[in-house]
Parts: structure tokens; sequence; C-alpha cells
């Protein structure tokens, strides 16, 4: 569990130094954990799912677009699949951006996009100020 948290940390600082960004830039989780942000300021939620795409299944954000814009999303490769091993999986990171004031939850869906059953799902409240 620490090598994903290491990886997660990892690829927030990565993603940070690429887009330049000046503001505030916090990595979730966890969908309990509230998220505060404000609208007027660069903010960048990154919100970071373990995840396996070679097996077919991958994370769909659902959200609102007049509230948020989803400016990112991309996959890290975990240390098991750093090191060639068949079938290891990794970590999906969405980021988004507030562009407008409220309180809107992302709904994250993880599932083969292909079929109707979904394996898990994670709703994420965001408050933005």
């Amino acid at each position: 569990m620490k090598k994903f948290w290491l990886v997660v940390v990892t690829s927030v600082l990565a993603v940070c130094l690429m887009a330049g960004c000046g503001g505030a830039v916090k990595a979730y989780s966890n969908p309990e954990q509230p998220i505060d942000i404000g609208i007027n300021k660069d903010f960048i939620i990154l919100i970071a799912l373990e995840s396996n795409p070679t097996t077919g299944y991958s994370w769909e954000a659902n959200y609102d677009e007049t509230m948020l814009e989803l400016v990112e999303e991309t996959y890290e490769l975990g240390e098991y699949a750093q090191q060639g091993v068949v079938g290891a999986g990794g970590t999906e990171l969405f980021r988004f951006r507030a562009l407008e004031s409220g309180e809107i939850e992302i709904t994250m869906v993880y599932k083969r996009s292909w079929e109707a059953e979904v394996l898990d799902q994670k709703v994420f409240t965001i408050d933005i100020k």
C-alpha cells in the first residue's frame, strides 16, 4: 500500500510539473474524504484510482460538465507492470478544474466499456466555493 501512495504522490507531482500549475493540487482516492475547492483559482482535482485496463476494465467519470472540466485523464503503470508482469494494473488519474460554484458529484464507475455490469462505483462530492 505504501508503494501505491508513492506512485500517487509521484504522479501528482509529475502532472503538476508538466501542467505548470501554480495553484493547489490535491489527490483524492477515498470518496468519504471531503473535497472543498475555490472557484476563481486554478485548482486541480486529481482522483487517483487503482485500475487494470489490460483486462478491459477502466474507470469512467460521470459529472455535470457545466461545473467541472475534465482537463486530463492519464494512466500510470503500477510497480509490477513496470517490472513486466503480464496483467498487472496501475492507477488512473483524472484531473478536473472547477468552473462554477456549488456542490457537485463525480460518479466514477469501474467497468468494461462494452458491458453494462459495473464492478465498482465511487461517488465523490465536491463543494466549489
